[in-house]
């Protein structure tokens, strides 16, 4: 069988975890995977119907009230596949914030602009420390629904924890690296390579 996609591999990961509606699979993209690996919810519905495609996956209709759902759960092609694809290489990290291109041509610009543009990012990653906060405190939960796996979402929590931390800090030292300049392209006796060193 032909290689699945990385979502392909991350909803087949989620089902590794357990069964899930469909609803459910996207709303839980969203909920834990969304923070590295944003992807639509269409995007999370095809891959689950590929992976069953495949044989990586079944699914079954169930009644719910009135309302039909589909479940789907991992087959052992699609554990032995995850477990292939967990021992390869992975792809290079990518890094994508648009706020970041902007600070990148900032000097077309005015100065208020940019100033503007690292506010609404140091801001942004303030808004998503306190919601991984939340989350963290919601592992202590007897309820957790995930405790057997509280080891793995640690790791990537405290990554998410730190990169945003990062985020919000590196804001705030351009704020006040870019704030004495004259303009984006009037220093006023702004020295690069001493910033680059502070």
């Amino acid at each position: 069988m032909s290689a699945l996609s990385g979502t392909g591999y991350a909803v087949i990961g989620l089902l590794s975890v357990r069964s899930w509606s469909t609803y459910e699979l996207a709303q839980q993209v969203q909920r834990s995977l969304g923070w590295f690996w944003p992807r639509t919810e269409r995007k999370i519905y095809d891959e689950a119907r590929r992976l069953v495609e495949r044989g990586y996956a079944s699914s079954a209709n169930e009644m719910v009230g009135r309302r039909r759902r589909t479940m789907y759960s991992i087959t052992p092609a699609g554990r032995t596949a995850l477990a292939e694809w967990l021992g390869a290489d992975s792809a290079p990290m990518k890094l994508e914030s648009e706020a970041l291109v902007r600070v990148f041509f900032a000097d077309g610009g005015s100065l208020d602009d940019l100033l503007a543009t690292l506010e609404g990012m140091r801001a942004e990653a303030e808004e998503k420390l306190t919601v991984l906060w939340g989350m963290a405190e919601a592992l202590d939960e007897p309820a957790y629904e995930f405790s057997r796996r509280l080891q793995i979402n640690a790791l990537g929590l405290r990554f998410q924890l730190d990169h945003h931390r990062m985020v919000a800090e590196w804001a705030t030292w351009a704020y006040e690296q870019a704030a004495g300049w004259n303009s984006t392209i009037d220093l006023g006796g702004w020295d690069w390579r001493n910033a680059l060193r502070s």
